[in-house]
């Protein structure tokens, strides 16, 4: 494991900071690397040895806050954490799953859609999350339910919900607690 030297570590959080504030101002789709390099006070060559794209920036922005909702998943209280009934659990990690896009979608658009959602470390815990609580619930054939399951929190997916049908984050909320409670009856 290599030590992040100090004047790098001060570029990396310049950068993110940059493209945050950029991201929620413009969204991902429309910043380029050159507004952030220079909004970051950086080389554009210092932002492309770290960051290829806006993409990758976006997932680490993104990484940091799905960070703290695997951390409530894993050691959390219940029912987000360990201690309640899996149909419980599934409906308090689909609502908080909601929260984190309601909160940081134009992160999630930028970095986790088609099919680059799939190949995200954060997916594929979520995906093993939901399998083992369907799987502790009885469901019939888990392994092909949990990403029907996971459909709806798709960011296009969400995006679609809240700005062209119009629901409200609760709505999709109570929702998706409908349906964990169907699926694990």
């Amino acid at each position: 494991m290599s030590i992040e030297r100090a004047d790098a570590a001060r570029n990396r959080a310049k950068v993110l900071a940059a493209a945050a504030r950029l991201f929620a101002e413009a969204g991902t789709d429309t910043v380029t690397m050159d507004e952030i390099a220079k909004a970051a006070g950086i080389g554009r060559a210092t932002l492309y040895r770290r960051y290829p794209d806006t993409r990758s920036i976006a997932l680490a922005l993104l990484d940091e806050h799905e960070r703290e909702l695997q951390a409530k998943i894993i050691s959390g209280a219940p029912p987000l954490g360990p201690g309640a009934t899996p149909g419980e659990r599934l409906a308090a990690f689909l609502a908080a799953l909601a929260d984190l896009l309601e909160r940081h979608l134009h992160l999630a658009l930028g970095a986790e859609t088609g099919h680059a959602r799939y190949t995200t470390g954060a997916y594929a815990l979520w995906r093993s999350h939901v399998r083992l609580l369907l799987a502790e619930a009885g469901a019939e054939d888990p392994d092909t339910l949990c990403d029907m399951v996971l459909a709806p929190l798709a960011p296009e997916v969400y995006w679609f919900q809240r700005h062209t049908r119009g629901h409200s984050a609760e709505q999709i909320t109570a929702a998706l607690r409908l349906m964990a409670s169907r699926l694990s009856d």
